[in-house]
């Protein structure tokens, strides 16, 4: 028998993405965001909130990038959600971590995480949690060392996943089934 939850929050895995700006100063900014998947093949969507120093970063520059944050940086990655930019000016440099500019978009590229994806922002919608950002994802790049014969390999990538039932993050890795072909066999 089923129990009803208190939570209405029910899809697991969440990514902890990590969504990255430039402050008016050109200093990188970076928070952690699980509320965000592909929208299509080419278009990202993220619901972030509309006092978040990133929303304010994303309308001046329309740009951004989304990384996935891995278990080896776990702690970096739960810093960007904790603290905010609008309180914490050198936010990004007290986490030891290092950006580039990406050549794309008015954005930094987090070196540190494994996947980046470069988007140019859509549109932004106002709604009642938050602000829906739509960007089109001009770039996607990988580190060679996730990578196998030019695939992302998510044995490798160890990326996290956001539990909303337990406040917990949990690496990714496991195969466990092959899509468009183990359902075949009921066919």
């Amino acid at each position: 028998m089923k129990k009803q939850l208190e939570t209405k929050m029910g899809i697991f895995p969440m990514p902890v993405l990590m969504i990255a700006t430039y402050n008016d100063d050109d200093t990188v900014n970076v928070m952690n965001a699980a509320w965000g998947t592909m929208k299509s093949r080419d278009q990202i969507i993220l619901e972030l909130g509309a006092r978040h120093k990133t929303m304010e970063n994303i309308r001046q520059r329309n740009a951004f990038t989304v990384s996935l944050a891995d278990a080896d940086h776990v702690v970096e990655a739960d810093y960007f959600g904790i603290v905010s930019g609008n309180d914490t000016e050198d936010k990004f440099e007290k986490s030891k971590m290092t950006a580039v500019k990406s050549e794309i978009v008015d954005a930094p590229i987090i070196n540190e995480f494994p996947i980046c994806m470069e988007c140019e922002l859509v549109e932004i919608k106002e709604g009642e949690f938050g602000c829906d950002v739509v960007g089109d994802v001009l770039s996607l790049t990988a580190d060679e060392d996730v990578l196998t014969e030019g695939k992302v390999d998510i044995s490798k990538l160890n990326a996290i996943a956001f539990d909303p039932f337990t406040l917990g993050y949990y690496k990714i890795g496991e195969r466990v089934g092959n899509a468009y072909k183990d359902g075949a066999q009921l066919k």
